[in-house]
């Protein structure tokens, strides 16, 4: 589920921009693109189904932030599917 998350383009630059910006609320992560509020909000929902970000209510804001030991864990997958084809490669 993870990396079906993140397979969508609008969905890994939102990951990006969380990374570097911490906590952020729909509008502060619009601003400066072409996505709508309503684009962003299911984008944030399908990342948060996947476990890879989070929200706070702060007064009438929600605020998303990044869950770091999920990002971990896709990172630990990659490494591991990384040595198995390096294998397979090294094989040929």
């Amino acid at each position: 589920m993870i990396f079906a998350a993140l397979g969508d383009e609008t969905r890994l630059r939102l990951v990006a921009i969380l990374c570097g910006g911490g906590a952020m609320s729909i509008t502060q992560l619009t601003l400066g693109t072409d996505i709508s509020r309503q684009a962003v909000t299911k984008h944030l929902q399908v990342l948060a189904q996947a476990g890879l970000v989070r929200d706070a209510k702060l007064g009438r804001e929600r605020l998303w932030a990044l869950e770091p030991g999920r990002l971990a864990d896709a990172r630990r997958s990659l490494e591991v599917i990384s040595q198995q084809w390096d294998q397979a490669l090294g094989q040929l």
